[in-house]
């Protein structure tokens, strides 16, 4: 069985749009801007073995305010610029009581069977409660970055951290 970390995309791996303290995704590739030194951490990641996987919700896909096809060449950018393994998408609502939309852990035990991940050996890098929900009930150690943007955590994460480096040289300590 492979370990893995799973990764929210915004406010993780792309900077996310703060209106009034809340987090936005980006709706344009224009809004969607990579982390600087993201490539060069997730490298540390893949070289000490580990499979990358972003596990996202995007929501704006159900609500009518961005098209598939935006989202898309987001996740074709991102897949030309960032050593990722793999993209696994919500694309619901909450009112669409999907299984795979974070808080629950749909995304990451699907990749998990598809890839042959080891739950338990893995970690979930997020910036919101829901991440962090979204990890533990999967069985992953988990990381949050920043402060949750105040929104309040259900549990502790297992790692509070600033930014997307100090995770990755957590992770490769623990």
């Amino acid at each position: 069985m492979k370990k893995a970390v799973f990764l929210d995309r915004d406010g993780v791996l792309n900077e996310a749009l703060v209106r009034d303290g809340r987090p936005y995704s980006p709706r344009t590739l224009e809004e969607f801007v990579i982390i600087a030194g993201a490539s060069d951490e997730l490298g540390l990641l893949r070289r000490h073995g580990y499979r990358l996987v972003v596990v996202t919700n995007q929501p704006d896909i159900a609500r009518g305010k961005m098209a598939r096809e935006e989202l898309e060449d987001m996740h074709r950018y991102l897949l030309q610029r960032l050593p990722i393994d793999a993209i696994e998408v919500c694309e619901h609502d909450d009112a669409d009581r999907c299984a795979c939309r974070k808080p629950l852990p749909g995304l990451l035990t699907h990749a998990a069977q598809r890839d042959g991940i080891a739950l338990a050996k893995s970690f979930m890098i997020g910036d919101r409660w829901r991440d962090i929900e979204a990890g533990r009930s999967a069985g992953c150690r988990t990381v949050l970055i920043g402060d949750g943007y105040r929104e309040g955590l259900k549990s502790q994460p297992d790692i509070a951290v600033g930014n997307l480096g100090d995770a990755v040289r957590r992770i490769l300590v623990t």
